[in-house]
């Protein structure tokens, strides 16, 4: 049985999962963070990178908060450029998205429930 309880670094234990460190593609043998309820991101991106294709879902929430850096979201509802430490977007399911690192930027990405893309 897998531990119910767990430790470690978001930027060392995501590596084989795309930054991600909760969900329901996390092995069950990673114990907790193997979730159906949400799933977490660790994401570091250099100047530059960026996601220009639109990405929808219309199952999950999606909260995007900055850590470091200068990050530019695209939404269906407008734009946003998140620069300040804890600067936030919140959105809900059926709103699209895609992104551009302004700067070297790390975020933490909630969304929940975690399901697989429809």
């Amino acid at each position: 049985m897998a531990a119910n309880w767990t430790h470690g670094n978001a930027g060392e234990d995501t590596g084989d999962t795309r930054g991600w460190l909760l969900g329901h593609f996390i092995d069950p043998s990673k114990g907790v963070r193997a979730s159906k309820d949400v799933e977490v991101k660790w994401g570091v991106h250099p100047a530059g990178d960026k996601r220009p294709e639109w990405t929808s879902d219309d199952q999950r929430t999606t909260l995007l908060l900055l850590v470091q850096g200068n990050f530019r979201l695209d939404l269906t509802e407008g734009s946003f450029n998140l620069t300040k430490q804890g600067d936030y977007v919140l959105w809900g399911p059926g709103i699209d998205h895609s992104w551009e690192a302004i700067d070297e930027t790390v975020i933490i990405t909630v969304r929940w429930p975690s399901a697989p893309a429809a």
